[in-house]
């Protein structure tokens, strides 16, 4: 469904992408890995459109994603941020109908709310949020506020910026568990980008490490488990000897 051929970014001297292959199937959950600083959220606007690559190619459906009408492409796309990026000025509901009040997905104000509130329930938030403020939420409340609209206006495909960033181990996985049963029920396509290894199998159908600006390695998570690349086996472990320079 999405498709990366041969892709570049540089920023001045600092080539950032420096030749991206990648294939993501319809309805397969991709976790991109790699340290920080090694391209991963370029990539991920690069798909989207809000960073030009300076060459390559990148598909969508097969067409090119520049080929498309803007409105009419990003409606396919939702999108966790990662520090959940509520609107601090509007009540929960409307953060997460926001697609909904406006553009050409809009909808009765009564019907955006309705479905804002099943959003909410489908991620295990009551009614009675939908008219709180995100200040009066916890930071994993806000989370799955953040989920519930990325998914409020049914996306075909979903792209999650390191989804459980700043929670605790226990909520960490309340959010993975959501992610995985949310792609699966909608058979959506998801993209991640993640350090959490915890996140990465919970959610994962196949993993692509991003390193030196091209993809190192790909595979299932069986497979990254017990690859034998050094680069793959350092980052997964953790480990500060290897060929990924640590700081010392």
């Amino acid at each position: 469904m999405i498709e990366l051929i041969d892709v570049h970014k540089a920023f001045g001297a600092n080539r950032v992408l420096n030749g991206v292959d990648l294939s993501i199937g319809r309805g397969e959950s991709m976790v991109i890995i790699g340290g920080s600083g090694t391209g991963k959220s370029v990539m991920l606007k690069s798909v989207l459109g809000l960073i030009t690559p300076d060459s390559g190619t990148i598909l969508l459906d097969g067409r090119d994603v520049t080929s498309h009408d803007r409105d009419d492409f990003l409606a396919r796309f939702g999108m966790l941020f990662q520090g959940a990026a509520l609107f601090d000025s509007m009540p929960v509901w409307e953060n997460v109908a926001f697609r909904l009040l406006r553009g050409r997905l809009k909808r009765p104000k009564a019907e955006a709310k309705e479905i804002a509130i099943a959003k909410l329930r489908r991620v295990g938030l009551g009614p009675e949020v939908a008219d709180r403020f995100p200040a009066e939420l916890s930071g994993g409340m806000q989370k799955r506020v953040g989920l519930a609209r990325a998914i409020a206006a049914e996306p075909e495909i979903i792209f999650f910026d390191e989804p459980t960033t700043g929670l605790d181990p226990i909520m960490s996985g309340v959010i993975n568990d959501l992610i995985r049963e949310i792609v699966s029920e909608m058979g959506a396509t998801a993209m991640t980008i993640t350090h959490d290894m915890t996140s990465v199998r919970a959610i994962a159908d196949k993993v692509a490490m991003l390193h030196g600006g091209k993809l190192r390695w790909s595979g299932s998570v069986a497979e990254m488990d017990t690859t034998a690349d050094p680069y793959v086996s350092q980052f997964i472990h953790g480990r500060a000897e290897g060929p990924i320079p640590s700081l010392r």
